[in-house]
């Protein structure tokens, strides 16, 4: 593998000579700047690999080890699709304690693009005076930022760590930059597919990058195969339609699945037809039942409503929803739990409805 032991940020050149200059010891270890210190530290070394966290979205987070090489190759693939070369100016304001704000920095330093580097926040576009050719954000932060986006001069943008909603897809139909749902994982070092959620070339369905191939499995679900990124296929538990050789619409996860009185029912679905209904956070979910082994259940992060405001959002809920998609009931809960990424937690938030019930 060719070694690659520079970077630009914020238009000054490091290497493993001058990286000290990065530190900032006055602050924590674990600081925004700090870590970006730290990973350039590990980058630079002898070794062959990153130590990274998995995002935990679908279970306990746990460590792995990812191959330089193969992050080098994921780089490659994500600067040629997006045609990002020594002469682009990028912002990372991601957090790199996970692979999305790794790869921003791999990025860099592969393609010697110049890396701007914010704090990570829920608008990190507000102070922002310069053009971005490329930026990775979070769905969260497409929330708070889609108005700053407006005015703005960002020409591409991917958002992951979570899905894109229909709510999002809406508030992003008139922001000028090209905006991309992304499909992956730490495993993959980051995305393998993406998907053009606004614009004119706006898509249902992710699109592979080059060097990656895909199947269905027995199950329906997908199975990922990338020998410059992974050794082995990684097959997954997501229900995917695919369409030709190359693109794919995701359904939802087999492990999500509810089967109710004999009937299959995608959790991931049904939200979609719920968004812009409900204005706070909320989910799918089940509890056993005698008589249908799972009752389907909805939980809103929201003080009760009122009898009358039920009555009239239960009225609103059968007018979206097919007759067993119906939720048997609605349980309120004052707050979820939710990741470092703010995503919902599905499994901690539904052990606090469990304890409250």
């Amino acid at each position: 593998m060719k070694t690659y032991v520079i970077i630009r940020l914020n238009g000054s050149i490091y290497n493993l000579q001058n990286l000290e200059k990065l530190r900032m010891k006055s602050e924590p270890a674990d600081s925004w700047r700090n870590a970006i210190y730290y990973f350039l530290l590990n980058w630079f070394d002898d070794t062959d690999s990153i130590r990274t966290l998995t995002s935990g979205s679908t279970g306990e987070p746990k460590e792995i080890h990812l191959s330089k090489e193969s992050m080098v190759n994921s780089a490659q693939m994500t600067n040629k699709f997006f045609g990002l070369t020594v002469e682009s100016n990028c912002l990372l304001c991601l957090p790199v304690s996970y692979i999305a704000g790794k790869m921003m920095l791999v990025r860099a330093i592969v393609s010697g693009f110049n890396l701007i580097t914010v704090e990570p926040s829920a608008n990190p576009f507000i102070y922002l005076h310069t053009h971005i050719d490329f930026t990775a954000i979070t769905p969260y932060q497409l929330f708070y930022s889609a108005e700053t986006l407006h005015h703005k001069s960002v020409h591409k943008i991917i958002v992951g760590g979570g899905p894109v909603t229909s709510k999002l897809e809406k508030l992003s139909e008139d922001i000028s930059s090209e905006m991309y749902e992304t499909y992956g994982m730490t495993e993959t070092c980051s995305h393998i597919a993406l998907r053009r959620f606004n614009g004119k070339e706006r898509s249902e369905y992710f699109k592979i990058l080059e060097g990656i191939k895909i199947r269905l499995d027995e199950r329906g679900c997908l199975a990922i195969s990338a020998l410059h990124l992974f050794n082995e296929e990684i097959q997954t538990n997501d229900i995917v339609k695919l369409k030709g050789a190359n693109s794919f619409r995701w359904i939802g996860r087999t492990d999500s699945i509810i089967n109710t009185g004999g009937i299959k029912i995608y959790p991931e679905q049904v939200e979609k037809k719920l968004e812009g209904i409900i204005p706070t956070s909320f989910f799918i979910s089940s509890l056993p039942d005698e008589l249908l082994e799972n009752k389907l259940v909805l939980i809103i992060e929201s003080e009760s409503y009122s009898f009358h405001e039920e009555i009239q959002f239960k009225a609103r809920l059968e007018k979206v929803l097919g007759k067993y998609e119906i939720p048997k009931h609605i349980i309120y809960l004052s707050s979820f739990v939710y990741s470092e990424g703010n995503k919902v937690l599905r499994k901690p938030t539904m052990e606090k409805v469990l304890r409250m019930i």
